[in-house]
């Protein structure tokens, strides 16, 4: 690809070869310079040969053991209309989670018997507010009352003491969805909750620095597993996140996929 743009490695991960035109696809690298297997998540952005933004696409690469490198090839995808001169490729961003603690949405059924994940979030003027999600995907019923346990993590994986957790959405905004009081929940196999985790993004003049937290290593309940998902927390200089009580999710039906791995 004549022209490529800048980003062609970042965080382990190299572009090593692209194509474009409609069906543009960049082939690339994922190394693991840690000490143990990492997933990893992939933002690739295509753009216009003249810089334009085009389209974007996430690729998850799972349990890359340390030193190894592995190869795969990420898609443009169509668009509308075809665009004029060559599609140019770059890494947006490049995040990684212990392959033990990646979040799951779908597939097999984790040894715990619950997958927990994040969603995409919503943000409106400043205020952020993403939902943590627990499904049980077991065999037998899962038991919560309470708050999810959180601490917030760098891009380096370091913990960010900084920040005040608070109990309760209302703790930052009302109206979230994330206030309530806990109360005792059975999930049967099938069933799902949700807990909030809501924050501002507001940026103060000599209070101190923003505060950046990509990660979040969750346990949904004391003792259990971790997880860790990505949700960006960008926390400017407020110094304070508000975390819901786990909730009844009753907007979905069962799950019929994926088995326990007890």
């Amino acid at each position: 690809m004549s022209g490529s743009p800048s980003g062609l490695e970042k965080g382990g991960v190299r572009i090593t070869g692209s194509s474009g035109g409609a069906q543009a696809c960049a082939e690339f690298d994922v190394t693991n310079h840690g000490t143990e297997p990492f997933t990893y998540t992939i933002t690739f952005e295509f753009l216009s040969s003249s810089g334009e933004a085009l389209t974007h696409t996430k690729q998850t690469v799972p349990s890359v053991k340390p030193g190894r490198t592995v190869k795969r090839r990420a898609a443009m995808g169509e668009l509308p209309s075809r665009p004029r001169g060559a599609v140019q490729v770059r890494i947006a961003e490049v995040r990684s989670v212990p392959a033990d603690e990646a979040p799951s949405d779908k597939g097999t059924c984790p040894p715990s018997g619950v997958r927990v994940y994040a969603d995409d979030g919503d943000a409106a003027m400043g205020l952020r507010v993403v939902s943590l999600h627990l499904e049980n995907c077991g065999t037998r019923t899962h038991r919560l009352n309470g708050y999810p346990q959180i601490q917030l993590l760098d891009e380096g994986h370091k913990p960010v003491n900084s920040v005040k957790v608070l109990k309760g959405g209302s703790a930052i905004a009302t109206g979230t969805g994330a206030d309530g009081t806990p109360q005792p929940l059975d999930l049967r196999p099938g069933e799902r909750a949700y807990a909030g985790l809501v924050w501002r993004n507001t940026v103060e003049a000599g209070v101190g620095d923003p505060v950046n937290a990509p990660y979040v290593r969750v346990w949904e309940k004391p003792g259990a597993d971790p997880v860790m998902v990505i949700p960006e927390f960008d926390l400017g200089t407020t110094g304070k996140l508000g975390v819901g009580p786990w909730k009844k999710d009753d907007t979905n039906g069962p799950v019929t996929d994926g088995a326990p791995g007890r």
